[in-house]
């Protein structure tokens, strides 16, 4: 079967969140995510979505990688 062409139909960015902990990365994104699902650009990832570990919940820290897509 012959790939279908993918028309790119909005702007591709690629944000990255580095920091310290406890420097509110997670909160960054969860806020991003809420701003843009407002105006209908993006599904809202709230922070307990994006720390979902039973690790992070019990130390409430995020320690694997998250990949958000809005």
């Amino acid at each position: 079967m012959a790939k279908q062409h993918y028309e790119r139909t909005k702007p591709h960015v690629n944000v990255g969140t580095i920091g310290h902990i406890d420097h509110g990365k997670t909160t960054l994104t969860a806020a991003i995510t809420k701003t843009l699902s407002l105006k209908g650009w993006a599904d809202f990832s709230a922070f307990d979505q994006i720390d979902n570990a039973p690790e992070e919940k019990a130390r409430g820290i995020t320690i694997a990688i998250a990949h958000v897509e809005y």
